[in-house]
């Protein structure tokens, strides 16, 4: 059994790594035709909604797809067909009207969502968000339909479907610019770019569908027939799943549109959040897949035990475990920023002024990143302890504390001028979100102290205080050597090279430092990713 989790724990690493590298490759294409231009800003406008719902409902691990996994599961084969076909049919007439609402308010929509955008940009949005209204009917059918698969043993296929989305936006984009190429006052033209990319994405989600009904009628999962059975004990079931989980997913995502609220008034903005983003999820996710995922099960098993003392040493561990990793990642996105940004983007449009945007959004980003993988385990952990309340209410309070501080970080602006003379700008808002995951976790490792009086958390903060202090020296090591200029200007192999060895001496730095203050999960966890990629290759 062990063995058969291991291959299944390894298919889904391949496959992520997978999306990963796709989603990688599709920002790289991105930022060279678009850098952070009109075309792109307005993109991220008009993606808000569409991609809202097709993370948090159609995506692996949202409420939907956990809900359908979990009924499916323990409802019997012959029964799977209807449920499943039951649940299309409320998601299907529940999300054609989202949709039909969203197409024909897409300008109230954009102008909610962006109030500083300037006509063009505005305009762009628009007709983006217009196309891209059905994928949030699709999200629907696509969390279903992987759901499915997932409880029916099948999940190499969901776990590369970003990747699908990737390579049609790549290909898309790519035609589009290299048909048009001879014709300069097109190129010129963001709106007929900007078209394509929402098209791209839109046809993205049709394909992600599509892949899924071979699977499906293999599955004896796929039924053609509206069902509008409310009776039904396994149906009931899922809609008591996803309607609290979809609110307490959500609460997530408004930060989110709160950033871009007051992101519209600086020119770039969204663009540059959203490259200087993808760059921190993508060794995020895997790193906090690798550590929070294989812990659940413990700390789920430990609590309904009553083995309190147990419990918490695994809280610490993943603790450190977040917090060891995030800071060494934190330091060199905050050392090696510039680098990072010129490598990953730095060609075709995205110019000087797009790396010195993205960089320096980098160095924030990396600031916050141990707050966001220790908040993120720790709303697990109070799951686990069937607290659902006491997240959904620190989320609140977050919420409220990120507006006033997105409106702060950007001069306090106002319909007549900026309240103060300080103005950190799209950095700004970075810092805002930085200092709601700090409030948010101090927040949640009080109110676990409550619920677990033995956590030692002065003890806790003061290993933590150790990890900085390896993080920062490493980093300055990792910021030194980069910073020796022994090769050619503009030789890209060499560049990547140089990063990848001032990264490597910096974690022996961080990793020596950590042993040395007594730190051992450190070492524990360089075995963990030693043991993830062997199973990868396997």
């Amino acid at each position: 059994m062990k063995r058969s989790l291991k291959k299944i724990s390894a298919l889904i690493s391949f496959g992520t790594f997978l999306s990963k590298a796709g989603g990688m490759a599709r920002q790289i294409v991105i930022a060279g035709f678009f850098g952070v231009g009109t075309a792109y800003d307005a993109y991220n406008y008009a993606y808000i909604l569409p991609g809202f719902f097709l993370i948090l409902i159609g995506g692996i691990n949202g409420p939907l797809h956990n809900a359908i996994v979990s009924v499916l599961s323990k409802a019997q084969k012959k029964d799977g067909a209807y449920i499943v076909s039951s649940i299309n049919t409320y998601i299907l007439i529940t999300l054609l009207f989202i949709s039909l609402i969203l197409y024909l308010n897409a300008d109230l929509i954009i102008t909610i969502f962006g109030p500083g955008l300037t006509n063009k940009t505005h305009d762009i949005a628009v007709m983006q968000l217009q196309i891209m209204s059905p994928v949030i009917l699709l999200s629907g059918l696509i969390g279903i339909g992987f759901g499915s698969l997932n409880a029916r043993d099948e999940f190499f296929l969901p776990s590369i479907s970003p990747l699908i989305s990737s390579l049609v936006i790549i290909t898309g984009v790519s035609f589009f610019w290299l048909y048009q190429k001879p014709n300069i006052s097109v190129i010129n033209l963001p709106i007929e770019s900007g078209i394509v990319l929402a098209k791209a994405t839109l046809i993205g989600a049709i394909l992600q569908l599509i892949i899924q009904i071979p699977f499906l009628k293999k599955k004896g999962l796929l039924k053609f027939k509206f069902n509008f059975d409310t009776e039904h004990s396994a149906i009931k079931e899922v809609w008591k799943i996803i309607i609290p989980a979809t609110l307490s997913s959500g609460m997530l995502q408004i930060n989110v549109f709160t950033d871009l609220f007051f992101a519209s008034n600086i020119l770039g903005a969204a663009a540059g959040l959203s490259y200087a983003n993808f760059i921190v999820q993508a060794p995020l996710g895997i790193i906090s897949n690798s550590i929070i995922i294989p812990l659940l099960p413990t700390f789920s098993k430990l609590f309904h035990n009553d083995n309190n003392k147990d419990l918490i040493r695994r809280v610490r561990q993943g603790i450190i475990f977040s917090a060891s990793s995030m800071i060494f990642l934190g330091s060199i996105f905050i050392a090696l920023n510039q680098s990072v940004t010129e490598i990953c983007f730095g060609r075709g449009v995205f110019d000087t002024t797009a790396i010195k945007l993205v960089s320096g959004l980098l160095i924030c980003y990396g600031i916050g990143m141990p707050a966001y993988l220790i908040r993120d385990l720790l709303v697990r952990v109070f799951y686990t302890l069937g607290d659902a309340k006491t997240p959904f209410k620190i989320s609140t309070i977050g919420i409220i504390l990120n507006i006033f501080l997105d409106w702060l970080f950007i001069g306090c602006p106002t319909p007549w001028t900026n309240q103060i003379g300080i103005n950190f700008g799209a950095n700004g808002i970075i810092l805002a979100t930085v200092g709601v995951n700090i409030f948010t976790c101090i927040l949640l490792l009080l109110k676990l102290k409550i619920r677990l009086v033995e956590i030692p958390l002065k003890k806790w903060g003061f290993e933590i205080g150790k990890l900085l202090t390896c993080g920062i020296i490493s980093g300055y090591i990792a910021w030194r050597i980069n910073s020796i200029t022994l090769i050619p200007v503009n030789n890209f192999l060499l560049e990547v090279m140089q990063l990848i060895f001032s990264i490597t001496i910096s974690f022996c730095t961080y990793c020596l430092l950590s042993n040395i203050l007594g730190i051992k999960e450190v070492q524990e966890l360089t075995k963990i990713f030693k043991l993830k990629a062997v199973n990868c290759l396997k």
